[in-house]
């Protein structure tokens, strides 16, 4: 079975979001930039995540606020995903 795509988005963002905690007790709506993401790191995350769900990010969502939380990444790739 697959992981959720929370659990995911987690995993990603501990390996590459360089955050100052564990992505893993993070609230869902708590601001990525304030626990320690960066704009370089968000790139990261992103090609990251793009690998992980083999998908790309467009252009109208390579914007801070997508990836502001882990409930706000989801749902870009929840969106992508049903696309």
């Amino acid at each position: 079975m697959d992981m959720p795509i929370e659990a995911r988005i987690r995993d990603i963002l501990n390996q590459h979001g360089r955050l100052g905690s564990d992505a893993h007790v993070l609230d869902a709506e708590a601001d990525l930039y304030r626990a320690g993401l960066s704009s370089h790191a968000s790139v990261n995350v992103m090609l990251a995540l793009e690998a992980a769900f083999d998908l790309e990010f467009p252009d109208r969502l390579l914007t801070r606020s997508s990836f502001q939380s882990i409930a706000a990444i989801r749902a870009a790739l929840v969106d992508l995903i049903d696309g």
